[in-house]
């Protein structure tokens, strides 16, 4: 995991281009040699020959052209130019959204909080802020202080599957079962494929994935199984069996599963997964005492 650097931004640095404003951090994600590299690929040719000029563009040419960038996965130079959109006096709130986005895809967390709390300081009505913040604090593990910001999003936009399904997420992270069964419920409602994993490269932070992923799956079968959506059932169901959960037990325990215990092809699908676990099972060195997966989680954006 790369060092993360604190990095506080005040209104005049906010202000300038972010190729200069960056040189104040202690650690970059992209050394000067990798970001040359990068310029001398063909990808890179492609989008420079239709980038604006940084002294004679405009905020909204500025913004276009970032918004390319990190779409192409040149998230630094998408930075520099959103920067340059703020210059030329571009949206200051959505700006500083897309620039968090882009620093939380970095895996820059706290850089990202700080451009997020400037939003929400501002505009405490910015529920997409609100929503981001909290990403960065289920980022760092305050799960309780995430779901505050959560909460204040769904508060603000009672629409978004993106919000509420973070509040699952991050309910579930405090055990609280039941407040994220009803969060991933309403997040299902609004868009049932709301935990597939895509990203269209916007400015709203969703978080796809738990430390305890295998448990979460498990639960998001019950979400859909509830709402009689099978396929999703099922998708989610071998997802936690991939991942070592005890799906046919659970399924046992469970009422909401009962209706399809004899589903043709769920029992395939649980058989399957069982013989792919123990051939790797059979396959994997015995892990030394005290070993444990590293935790994991995805932020996308939508």
């Amino acid at each position: 995991m790369r060092v993360r650097a604190m990095f506080l931004v005040s209104l005049a640095s906010a202000l300038l281009p972010v190729a200069i404003v960056a040189a104040q951090q202690p650690a970059a994600a992209t050394s000067n040699e990798e970001r040359v590299a990068l310029h001398s690929g063909v990808d890179w040719q492609l989008i420079a020959t239709h980038l604006p000029d940084p002294a004679t563009g405009t905020a909204a040419n500025f913004e276009v052209a970032a918004d390319v960038l990190r779409a192409r996965r040149f998230p630094e130079d998408a930075l520099d130019y959103y920067g340059y959109a703020l210059a030329r006096g571009g949206d200051l709130d959505r700006l500083l959204n897309k620039m968090g986005v882009v620093r939380l895809e970095l895996h820059q967390d706290k850089i990202a909080r700080e451009l997020f709390l400037r939003v929400v300081h501002a505009h405490k009505k910015d529920s997409q802020a609100w929503n981001n913040l909290g990403v960065t604090e289920y980022a760092a593990q305050n799960y309780q202080a995430a779901i505050m910001d959560y909460r204040r999003a769904v508060k603000l936009n009672k629409h978004s599957a993106v919000y509420f399904s973070n509040l699952g997420i991050a309910y579930f992270e405090t055990k609280d079962m039941q407040s994220a069964r009803e969060a991933f419920a309403r997040a299902v409602e609004i868009d049932p494929s709301i935990m597939r994993d895509h990203d269209q490269g916007g400015t709203t932070a969703h978080v796809l994935g738990s430390r305890n992923y295998a448990e979460l799956c498990f639960e998001m079968a019950k979400i859909y199984a509830r709402s009689k959506d099978i396929e999703s059932m099922r998708v989610w169901l071998a997802r936690a069996c991939e991942g070592g959960f005890d799906v046919r037990h659970g399924i046992h325990e469970e009422a909401v599963f009962h209706p399809y215990q004899n589903d043709a092809q769920l029992k395939l699908m649980l058989d399957n997964t069982a013989q792919i676990q123990k051939r790797s099972i059979a396959s994997t060195s015995t892990p030394s005492l005290g070993a444990a997966p590293e935790a994991t989680h995805r932020v996308l954006a939508e």
